[in-house]
C-alpha cells in the first residue's frame, strides 16, 4: 500500500496563514520508511553534556531590556569595566540590549574547536531578539567545567513590527532564537572506555520492537553477534575475525549503514505558538462526537466631540461611545463513527470551518475524554 500524507493549510481570522501538517501514513512496514541504524542509534561510549551559560545579545532596535531589569544593567556595566571604562550606574540605557539564556548540547565525538548550535532564550523585558548579536558567552556543564563558548549574530525565524502606538504586527515568537555553528568546543568531553570486544548500541528512542529489529539486521548480516538487552540497548560482540582495528573500526561503521523499520508509540505533538500539529503514525480515533461552535464580541468605540459656543469660554469635550454586539455561532457536530485516522479528524474538522487554535482545543478535550489513542505531547 502507498504511503499518503495529507497537508492542510488553514487562515486564521487575522489573515495568518499556518500551516497544520496531518501525517497519517499507510504502509507495509517492511517496504517503506527504512532508516540506517547510525540515525536510530549511538554507540554507548558517545556521551553528551548539557551546555547552559548566560550572556548579552546587542544591537536591537529599541527591543531590549528596560532599565527597570537590573541584571541586565550590571552586566553591561561589569563587561565595560573589564574593557576598561567606568560607566555610572543609573546613566546606562539598556534598550538595545538583552539578557538570554544560552543553551547547547555536545557529545564526546565533537573534538577541540568544532563548531555546534545554540539556542538563546530572553530573561528580562526584551520585546524581541531580531538582529541582535550575542557577545562572547561562556558556556559550562552542570559541574562548572567551561567547556564552549558561543557567539554570534541571532536568527529568529520571525518578526515583530511596531507600526504605531498599540498596534504591531508579530509573525512568530521572537523571544527565542538560535545560532546556527555560533558555539565553540573548547574543552571537549571525553568518551566513555568500552571493552574491544562488546560495544552497546543506544537507540534514541528506546522501543523493544525496534531493539529486536536492529539486533535481527545485524546478525542476517554477521551472523549471530547482535542481542538485544532490552528496549533501549543491543549489546554487539565483535567477530574475533574483525579485532584488528582496521577491521573493527570498518565493522562499526558497517553497522551504522544497515537499514532497518523503526517502530514508533503513536504520538501527536502540537505547538501552541505556531498553531502547528504534526501527527505519526498509527494515531487513531475512538468513535466520538465532536460539537464546535464559537461567541464573537464586536465591541466598536466611536468618539463624540462636544463644541461651546463661540466665544462663551466653553471647553471642547470629547467623550467615547462604545456599541458592543455578540453573535453566536450554531454549534456543528462531527460524527465519527468507528475508530479512524487523524486525517479523517482533519477533514472532518477543516469541513466545519475550525481555526487551528479550535483544533488543538479539540484535540486536547479528545485526549482527556479518551478517544485519542496517541501520546499528546504540548511544546
Amino acid at each position: 500500500m502507498i504511503s499518503s500524507t495529507c497537508h492542510r493549510v488553514l487562515t486564521t481570522p487575522a489573515g495568518m496563514i499556518i500551516i497544520l501538517f496531518f501525517i497519517s501514513l499507510f504502509f507495509i512496514p517492511a517496504e517503506a520508511a527504512k532508516v540506517r541504524i547510525k540515525d536510530i542509534a549511538v554507540f554507548q561510549n558517545k556521551q553528551e553534556v548539557d551546555l547552559i551559560g548566560y550572556g548579552l545579545v546587542v544591537g536591537l532596535d529599541g527591543t531590549g531590556d528596560g532599565n527597570g531589569t537590573q541584571f541586565t544593567v550590571q552586566s553591561l556595566v561589569n563587561m565595560m569595566e573589564r574593557m576598561g571604562l567606568e560607566l555610572e550606574r543609573n546613566k546606562v540605557k539598556v534598550k538595545n540590549v538583552a539578557s538570554v539564556m544560552v543553551t547547547a548540547r555536545i557529545s564526546s565525538q565533537q573534538n577541540e574547536g568544532s563548531y555546534f548550535d545554540v539556542t538563546l532564550s530572553s530573561i528580562g523585558d526584551a520585546s524581541s531578539l531580531q538582529g541582535g548579536t550575542l557577545i562572547m558567552t561562556p558556556l559550562s556543564d552542570a559541574n562548572g567545567v567551561v567547556r564552549a563558548v558561543a557567539q554570534g549574530a541571532v536568527s529568529i525565524g520571525g518578526f515583530n513590527v511596531q507600526v504605531d502606538e498599540g498596534n504591531r504586527i508579530v509573525n512568530n515568537y521572537t523571544l527565542v532564537g538560535r545560532i546556527p555553528g555560533g558555539g565553540k568546543t573548547t574543552r571537549p568531553v571525553l568518551p566513555t572506555p568500552d571493552s574491544e570486544k562488546e560495544i552497546y548500541l543506544s537507540l534514541l528512542n528506546p522501543d523493544l520492537t525496534t531493539a529486536h529489529r536492529v539486533a535481527e539486521r545485524i546478525n542476517i548480516k554477521y551472523g549471530l553477534t547482535a542481542y538485544p538487552i532490552n528496549g533501549g540497548s543491543v549489546k554487539v560482540v565483535v567477530p574475533d575475525s574483525l579485532m584488528h582495528p582496521n577491521l573493527r573500526m570498518m565493522f562499526l561503521s558497517d553497522i551504522g549503514q544497515l537499514q532497518v523499520v523503526p517502530d514508533n508509540i503513536a504520538r501527536v505533538v502540537i505547538n501552541e505558538k505556531t498553531g502547528t500539529i504534526v501527527a505519526g503514525e498509527h494515531v487513531t480515533i475512538e468513535p466520538v462526537a465532536v460539537a464546535h461552535g464559537t461567541i464573537t464580541v464586536n465591541i466598536q468605540s466611536r468618539p463624540i466631540i462636544s463644541q461651546p459656543e463661540p466665544f462663551s469660554g466653553g471647553e471642547t469635550i470629547v467623550t467615547q461611545e462604545s456599541y458592543i454586539n455578540v453573535t453566536q455561532d450554531k454549534a456543528r457536530v462531527v460524527n465519527l463513527q468507528g475508530s479512524v485516522y487523524l486525517a479523517d479528524v482533519a477533514d472532518a474538522l477543516n469541513k466545519i470551518g475550525a481555526t487551528p487554535r479550535d483544533i488543538i482545543a479539540i484535540f486536547q478535550a479528545l485526549k482527556q475524554a479518551g478517544a485519542l489513542q496517541a501520546e499528546l505531547v504540548i511544546l
